[in-house]
């Protein structure tokens, strides 16, 4: 691979830690920090927390001083949320109301969304003035056409990441990886694995993801 790409794992990280960790680690480092940057006290809606951007990131948003409305499928994901500092886990099913009741009516600052077709409009709607909607994954499909002019009435802000423009450069890419890597060597970031398969298994790995049997990193051992 080209130099450029590369970066250092710190002694002390395994390698499949590092390879679980660096891809959905740097994302959840560039929602938080820089899409929309945490601050103490904002009230963050994290879809998919079970999952391994998920964990990641609410265990960052509550480093940065947020709390967390952690939204799961099965009560077994919500207990890994909370394990990862979630303040609040719900359903999708009613998650807007469930958002806007735990915020007294005000709703969240950001919702990190990595859901798509189902959870994008009603997330726009558990926002609070000028809040955010960040749309970094569409995993039950494209998000819905919607009317900008709608943000209009509260300052609503919708924005579509990805992590190559956050590590455009070396010295962004090392940052990121860095600060993550970091993290994992003094122990302030817990990396779940979920599963390991054999390379010859990535089918089965694949079906388990689309079936949402997964939680944490999935890792295909050569």
């Amino acid at each position: 691979m080209p130099l450029a790409q590369a970066v250092a794992v710190p002694d002390g990280v395994a390698s499949d830690i590092a390879a679980a960790a660096l891809l959905q680690g740097m994302t959840a480092h560039y929602l938080c920090h820089s899409t929309y940057p945490v601050q103490p006290g904002d009230v963050a809606v994290v879809h998919a927390a079970a999952g391994g951007v998920g964990l990641l990131l609410t265990q960052m948003i509550k480093a940065r001083g947020g709390q967390v409305i952690a939204t799961t499928s099965t009560e077994e994901k919500a207990a890994l949320a909370r394990g990862a500092g979630a303040d609040h886990t719900i359903g999708y099913d009613g998650f807007k109301e469930a958002v806007l009741e735990l915020t007294g009516g005000e709703g969240a600052a950001v919702v990190y969304d990595a859901i798509g077709e189902t959870t994008f409009e009603d997330g726009i709607d558990a926002l609070r003035r000028r809040g955010f909607m960040v749309l970094y994954g569409m995993a039950s499909g494209p998000a819905p056409a919607y009317d900008p002019q709608r943000l209009q009435a509260r300052s609503l802000y919708i924005t579509r990441p990805g992590l190559p423009a956050y590590t455009a450069t070396r010295e962004e890419l090392l940052e990121r990886a860095g600060d993550v890597l970091g993290w994992i060597a003094d122990g302030s970031l817990d990396i779940r694995i979920g599963a390991r398969y054999p390379l010859e298994d990535a089918r089965r790995a694949h079906q388990d993801l689309e079936a949402r049997r997964s939680t944490g990193k999935l890792l295909l051992i050569p």
